[in-house]
Order: C-alpha cells, then structure tokens, then sequence
C-alpha cells in the first residue's frame, strides 16, 4: 500500500469504559467485521468477493464495481423476501436476523468495493471508514461523538477515503465502531421494526425485497461516492 497520510487528532483520546450496550454494540459491530469484511466458514470474504468480480469485469473499475453491487443488491432482496414471507408469525426472529443478514452484505460490499479502489481493508482505520459508510449523512456526527478532529480534513464527500487512510488511535477507532453499532440497532433496527406491513405473509415478502435492495443501493452509491479509486493504484493487476 501506499504511504498513510497523518495521524488524526482526537478530542477525547481515552475511550470509556464498557457498559451492557456497549458490549452489545461491539459484539454485533464485531460480528459485522468478521463476517462481512474477512468471511467465515462458509462467508466469502471482501477480497474473495473482489477476486471473483475481477475474475468476470477484468480492471474497468466500473464494471467491477457494478458487479459487486449488483450481487449484493440481489442478495439483500433475496434475504429481504426470505425473512418476510412468514409475515407475524416469523417477525421476532426474522428482523433481529434480517438486521445482521443485511449490514453483513452492505459491510462485505462496501468493503470489496474500498479494496478494488486500493484501500487495506485490513486496517483499523479502513474498517472503520467501511462502517460509517452504513449510517450515510450520520457519519459526520457519529465522528464528532467520537472525538475526531474536523481539521484534518474529515468533512464533506471524500471524507471516509481520508480517514481509511489516515492513522487512527486505537481508541478512537474503537469509538467509531462502537457508535456504529448503537446507530445501527437502535436507529436502523427501530425503523426495520416499525415495517408493519411485513405482517402479512407472502406480501411482507415481496417488500421486505423491494425495501432492502433499495436500501442497498443506497449505501454503495453511497461507498461509490466516498471511495473514489487512489490515482497511484489505478490500473494495477491484482495480487
């Protein structure tokens, strides 16, 4: 990889200590991590899902970045009709895990597509860029929580490539993750239960589908946008 540009101040440079939410946020951020951005068992990887759209669209950068969409968009709608066909009967299983189905897709997706644009998905910082991608316009408030500077440049399109390239302090990243969580499950998850019309068998179905692959069209136009392709990596085969 290239050179990382400079370490990003910090306005509260210790982390708190964790309560129950806490540890719940960081357990479901975790599992997004672990699924979505490294694979396990049978869970393809970011880089794995990146070989195989580079294996069929070649080096155009649209065309594999348009394939790895497309994939994942198909997925969530699948995912999205799977968990609402059973209507009331199956809600209280079926959205706790549709929730993690769905951001293990957008984080996977995200993360293949930072990583086609030569960002190290590896590092913390990348990781956490990868993560507020999910929460679009909250990011910028979900930095300030976390005590990140606006001086070295986090603002405005374009910000989540500097801070994956940035050197990020431990404890700040692991700020950034844990607020990631909470809006997730609070935010998001509230809204995916407030999706009433999911109470009706084989209808649910068919919106849940609709609903979650728009919602993930949303978020990699969102990644297409904040990770624009590093010029020193442009044109390179992969490894």
């Amino acid at each position: 990889m290239a050179r990382r540009e400079s370490e990003v101040a910090t306005d509260n440079p210790e982390a708190p200590e964790d309560g129950p939410l806490d540890n719940l946020a960081n357990a479901f951020v975790g599992k997004l991590l672990d699924f979505g951005v490294d694979g396990v068992g049978p869970l393809q990887s970011s880089s794995q899902v990146l070989v195989k759209a580079r294996r069929e669209k070649g080096q155009d950068d649209e065309k594999v970045v348009d394939e790895i969409v497309s994939d994942h968009i198909k997925k969530a709608a699948v995912g999205g009709f799977v968990t609402g066909v059973g209507g009331i009967f199956t809600m209280p299983v079926a959205i706790p895990v549709n929730v993690l189905e769905f951001y293990t897709l957008a984080t996977r997706m995200v993360a293949a597509i930072a990583e086609h644009r030569g960002y190290d998905v590896k590092s913390k910082e990348a990781r956490a860029a990868v993560l507020l991608s999910l929460v679009g316009a909250d990011a910028d408030d979900l930095m300030r929580k976390a005590g990140i500077s606006t001086a070295a440049g986090l603002t405005g399109s374009g910000r989540l490539a500097t801070l994956a390239m940035s050197r990020l302090p431990k404890s700040a990243s692991m700020m950034v993750n844990k607020a990631v969580g909470f809006r997730l499950l609070t935010t998001v998850g509230g809204k995916a239960l407030g999706r009433l019309i999911r109470f009706v068998p084989v209808a649910g179905g068919v919106i849940g589908a609709g609903l979650d692959g728009y919602l993930m069209k949303r978020i990699a136009d969102h990644a297409r946008a904040e990770f624009a392709p590093r010029p020193e990596v442009a044109g390179e085969q992969p490894g």
